[in-house]
């Protein structure tokens, strides 16, 4: 998959998420009592990212953000993400970026996520192909220097408004912590590497992620919420510039069907790594979410669930082999056109080729959160339960 740079293109997205159920709890889930969560933090891509890559270098601009934030909010879509559904769930305010320096409180939790972050280390720029430098690793970093530097602060504070921006030490323990990454480490792979390099990278792609969820455990975090990373050959930037691939290129959906089986095996993979993490972090409560279970279903239901065409993009101008992303301006027979928004985001999945819109984020929220394609199957509300 090429990814050509802009600023908000985004990558991939993992989460150490539970999946949750569609339709209500059973009579086992119920029995069990909800986990009060006092914060969320969330490391991940452009899938979760609320404002770390529009901190970091240049500004997502509109008309991203104005199905709810009604402006840009730092978010590749035209509204909420799935994270923001999260918090709204377990009851807590929407994440503050941490690279954000204004007007920003950390009392409940903090957004690590960035888009275009992968899980291992890149060996490119940003200006390349879009791929941040704020890999996983950098980003379990700046969680342990946030952890440190915020207990120094709230010991230091002198008034009570001051605390309250800040995260009380104990609430570390008993908060959530959320893994949306991983699928921008396929891209790459899909761009610089031969399947079979790339199958063999798969294994040192999930052990660095449960690396960082063993960073956090020895912080003292017990409480993993894990998305395994979506269909990704289903993104319609894939077929940019391939507008009639033969059939055998692609699968039953209309997506690339080597790029599909590839997310299936690292989340094969991925679910193997955490099933052994639960053994080497006796004390974890550590779910792991079928994201994309919930995304193909959502895509290969499109006209049922009420969307049109799930390869279709809904904002920027893409004809034949013309190309304006989503915000931006370009000249096309030399005309200047705008990438604009379609009349109705609310009937589209994709966004903008690579990211979904609000709906699409909001469908695959209300199928994960209530547990049923969670391993173990507990909605997110009680993830705080090992079971």
């Amino acid at each position: 998959m090429e990814f050509f740079w802009r600023p908000n293109v985004g990558g991939v997205v993992l989460v150490l998420c539970l999946l949750g159920v569609v339709g209500g709890e059973d009579s086992v889930t119920s029995a069990t009592p909800s986990c009060s969560f006092p914060a969320l933090y969330n490391f991940g891509d452009s899938n979760s990212d609320t404002g770390g890559i529009s901190a970091a270098f240049e500004p997502i601009q509109a008309p991203y953000g104005e199905a709810f934030f009604h402006k840009p909010s730092g978010r590749d879509s035209d509204g909420r993400l799935i994270v923001d559904f999260i918090a709204e769930r377990i009851g807590l305010p929407y994440l503050s970026a941490y690279l954000n320096t204004l007007g920003t409180s950390y009392r409940h939790g903090a957004n690590f996520a960035t888009g275009g972050s992968t899980i291992r280390k890149p060996n490119e720029t940003i200006f390349e192909y879009g791929i941040s430098p704020f890999f996983l690793e950098m980003q379990i970093a700046q969680f342990n220097q946030f952890k440190a530097r915020s207990r120094d602060l709230y010991e230091q504070a002198k008034t009570p408004y001051e605390k309250s921006r800040l995260p009380n030490q104990e609430d570390f323990a008993k908060a959530l912590y959320t893994f949306d990454i991983g699928q921008n480490d396929l891209s790459v792979g899909f761009r610089k590497l031969s399947s079979e390099q790339l199958l063999a990278a798969l294994p040192d792609i999930a052990n660095q992620l449960a690396k960082a969820v063993q960073t956090i455990y020895k912080q003292g975090g017990r409480s993993f919420w894990i998305h395994n990373t979506g269909p990704v050959g289903c993104l319609p930037v894939n077929f940019f510039y391939n507008l009639n691939p033969p059939p055998s290129y692609v699968d039953q959906y209309g997506c690339v069907k080597t790029q599909n089986e590839m997310a299936v095996e690292l989340n094969k993979q991925l679910k193997d790594r955490v099933i052994k993490l639960r053994s080497e972090l006796p004390e974890a409560a550590i779910t792991y979410v079928d994201v994309y279970a919930a995304k193909i279903r959502m895509i290969g239901n499109a006209k049922a669930e009420g969307f049109s065409d799930p390869l279709k993009v809904c904002c920027g101008y893409h004809v034949k082999y013309d190309h304006v992303w989503c915000g931006t301006k370009a000249l096309v027979n030399g005309s200047e056109v705008f990438g604009a928004s379609c009349e109705n985001p609310s009937t589209s999945i994709s966004w903008d080729g690579v990211h979904y819109t609000q709906a699409a984020n909001q469908w695959v929220a209300n199928h994960i959160l209530n547990g049923s394609l969670s391993d173990p199957p507990i909605p997110i509300t009680q993830a705080c339960h090992r079971h």
